[in-house]
């Protein structure tokens, strides 16, 4: 590779604390001098710029996905580290956990449980907004539909904090380890589940994970593991970001937070610039699969890419005042989700929770706020990070029960 562009001193592309520091200050330099950056330290380029995103993902054929979701990682036994037509299948069987009906008849659920939520603090007028609200919601939603009994919730979600928190350079004493651990625990539990539900299948997606068939193909087991593994790391953490990450963008706008305790008919449009102002997915890696020139860069075969999703989102080419929360913002074709074929399988659900929380928090807690000098420290993760806590307190209120 050859790059001929400016640099930062002492940017590493896979230090999770450069993205706990804010990187968009960075991000944006790069969008004006170096769009197509390459790190020398991380041996990766970074591509900043919207259009170079969504170029890239449109063109699978030259940016392939099989070392995806990290650079410099092995090909995982997954569909997010397949190209077509081995992505197509495999996602064809695991969509179907994922159908417009069966979204649709998660409304109601969805809706208790955030209910159920803000019941748990609403009297107490103080809470971590993370853990006793954010955190819960998308955990309790994708581990029901994998088919998780409620005992198993604790562990589902300490073992996905654990595997994201070894997403970073130098990790802290111990967090390789316990990520190694979370793997194996996880294996352990998918396994008996898959096993019952192949003796007695259930209404929910391992059960049918376990019978689905797409051009005479099926899934093993260890192939089963590895699907749910990634849909619970996606539908947990991601989503949680955004919650707690997009009330915090709330409290810091608060002209943006009246305009929506206002209007909820803003709700569609707010969530969409939430995605966009949080984008919790901070970037996805493609290895380049021959020659090729970008912006006037030289990208060698064999090249690691990452896409800076939030980066593109705040694109001044593509999004007016980019740096505005604007709730009313339309259009808003934000990458959050990803682009092309390996667009977020769990986008209709993330958006279905996304408002029901909203719509749950903003009338029954309508004074909340941050607690005075605390620590919102993200997390130093290179892949997903949001808040790690967020001390609140509001005026208690009687629950709903």
């Amino acid at each position: 590779m050859s790059a001929s562009h400016p640099t930062r001193d002492g940017l590493n592309l896979l230090d999770g604390q450069w993205y706990a520091d804010d990187p968009h200050e960075i991000w944006s330099w790069m969008r004006r001098e170096a769009p197509v950056y390459y790190d020398e330290a991380a041996d990766v380029w970074g591509i900043a710029r919207y259009d170079d995103v969504l170029a890239i993902e449109k063109d699978p054929r030259t940016f392939s996905s099989i070392r995806a979701p990290r650079p410099h990682g092995q090909s995982l036994p997954m569909m997010i580290s397949m190209d077509n037509p081995e992505h197509q299948l495999r996602r064809s069987l695991v969509n179907r956990g994922f159908t417009p009906r069966r979204v649709g008849e998660l409304g109601a659920t969805v809706e208790r449980l955030c209910r159920q939520i803000v019941d748990r603090v609403c009297e107490r007028g103080t809470c971590d907004f993370v853990w006793d609200v954010a955190a819960p919601l998308p955990l309790m939603v994708i581990a029901d539909l994998l088919g998780f009994e409620e005992a198993a919730h604790d562990d589902l979600l300490r073992w996905s904090d654990d595997l994201i928190r070894a997403t970073t350079l130098d990790p802290a004493p111990g967090v390789m380890e316990a990520g190694m651990h979370a793997m194996l625990g996880f294996r352990e539990l998918q396994l008996q589940v898959i096993a019952d539900r192949r003796a007695e299948p259930r209404d929910d997606l391992i059960s049918i994970l376990c019978t689905a068939e797409v051009e005479g193909e099926r899934l093993d087991d260890e192939s089963i593991v590895n699907e749910t593994l990634l849909i619970l790391i996606g539908g947990d953490e991601t989503t949680r970001h955004v919650i707690s990450g997009g009330m915090l963008a709330l409290l810091e706008h608060p002209e943006q937070w009246k305009a929506l305790a206002a209007d909820p008919g803003l709700l569609s449009t707010a969530v969409e610039e939430l995605l966009r102002w949080v984008s919790p997915i901070k970037n996805m890696a493609r290895t380049v699969t021959t020659d090729v020139e970008l912006r006037g860069q030289h990208l060698e075969a064999g090249d690691q890419v990452m896409l800076f999703y939030p980066s593109a989102n705040r694109d001044d080419l593509v999004f007016p005042a980019p740096d505005v929360l604007d709730l009313r913002r339309d259009p808003n074709p934000h990458l959050a989700f990803g682009f092309g074929s390996h667009f977020c399988l769990g986008a209709a659900l993330a958006r279905l929770e996304l408002a029901a929380m909203f719509r749950e928090v903003l009338p029954r807690l309508p004074d909340l706020e941050v607690e005075a000098g605390a620590d919102l420290r993200y997390r130093a993760s290179n892949f997903i990070s949001g808040p790690e806590a967020m001390p609140v307190h509001f005026t208690p209120t009687p629950a709903s029960r």
